[in-house]
């Protein structure tokens, strides 16, 4: 059955989601490539918290509270662009890439002051495969699933190396402010069951059928469905750029959700990444990004936006009926209702949340 109505309208479960899942659950801020040089960085919001997630001349990358260890600050303002120091807007105080206190002006004047003391606070941080990841979860804690990166994603290890995601490049950036549950996103890229009525374009390309599924219950969902032969995921049909790897099948597109806030596409010649983040029990922003090899960007057979345009498409529908679930919800006449053998995994996303929430 599907979850009771509480889970879409109740504000006491929504500070429950924010404080048990999104306060310590590993989540999805942007892939590396949008910090390529040293001094590049990003502004991140995590439910209610600003972080600066910056590249230093060494290439590591480091994830920081926008706080400054003065007076509290906000350091940055933008939400990407590029620095050779971090530098308070207030009193100058000045952090190196890596986060050290490098200059606080007649500080030194002050009895028992250390710069070594007043570095910034840094969050989680790590990499996998090419995405950056952050937590704001206590590592000294077990509560909330809180464990390294690496250890998060051991089971899926190896499992996406052809798709090169690491090198991959930016084409284009899409936000959605949708108005809706951050639920039904997952619950709703989780089956096809509604593709004929809501996806004629996609269901011409792709039969709704067609879905197979390798991962079944957990954190991670999803499998692959059918391209028709010789056909792309695309306004025209075609493929749209040079192939991201060495793809073994040309005629799969793999869907996998990843708990809680990552919807990860893999097509055979470009990846689209979600990410969700929730702004209020009804509001949902969702970031778009589409990554291709970073050899198609040369070629003249290169049209991204041949699928940035089809998968603009398809989301605008897809958060069309998202809105209205929302509304239907909120009526007094919702009763939870009996999920169809095609929508196993919107099943199974249900229960893991279920579980994370006890």
């Amino acid at each position: 059955m599907s979850l009771p109505q509480k889970y879409f309208v109740s504000p006491e479960i929504f500070a429950k989601e924010r404080a048990g899942i999104f306060s310590k659950e590993w989540l999805l801020v942007g892939h590396q490539s949008r910090i390529r040089d040293a001094g590049d960085y990003i502004v991140q919001q995590v439910i209610g918290e600003s972080l600066i997630v910056i590249r230093d001349k060494t290439g590591e990358i480091h994830g920081f509270f926008n706080v400054c260890r003065h007076r509290g600050t906000r350091l940055k303002e933008d939400t990407c662009g590029h620095a050779s120091t971090i530098q308070c807007p207030y009193h100058a105080w000045t952090y190196g890439l890596d986060g050290r206190l490098v200059g606080a002006p007649h500080m030194e004047q002050v009895p028992g002051f250390d710069k070594a003391d007043y570095s910034l606070h840094r969050v989680n941080l790590g990499l996998w495969e090419g995405f950056i990841f952050v937590n704001l979860g206590d590592a000294s804690t077990e509560r909330g699933g809180y464990r390294s990166l690496e250890d998060w994603f051991a089971p899926l290890k190896g499992k996406f190396s052809h798709w090169n995601m690491s090198i991959l490049q930016p084409a284009k950036r899409i936000e959605y402010d949708v108005h809706a549950n951050w639920k039904l996103m997952f619950e709703n890229y989780s089956e096809c069951y509604h593709c004929p009525g809501v996806h004629p374009q996609l269901q011409k390309v792709s039969p709704y059928d067609s879905a197979e599924n390798d991962l079944r219950e957990g954190p991670f969902l999803g499998g692959f469905m059918k391209i028709n032969p010789g056909k792309s995921l695309t306004m025209s049909g075609n493929a749209c750029a040079a192939f991201v790897g060495k793809i073994e099948n040309l005629q799969q597109v793999f869907y996998y959700s990843i708990f809680p806030n990552m919807l990860l596409s893999l097509h055979p010649e470009y990846v689209m990444v979600h990410q969700l983040w929730p702004q209020s029990l009804e509001r949902t922003l969702i970031v778009c990004d589409w990554l291709f090899h970073p050899d198609a960007f040369d070629r003249k057979d290169f049209r991204p936006e041949d699928a940035i345009e089809f998968w603009d498409m398809t989301n605008k529908q897809d958060w069309h009926v998202c809105e209205l679930s929302q509304q239907g919800l909120a009526s007094c006449a919702y009763q939870p209702g009996p999920y169809s053998s095609r929508e196993s995994i919107p099943a199974a996303w249900d229960e893991y949340y279920l579980r994370i929430m006890k």
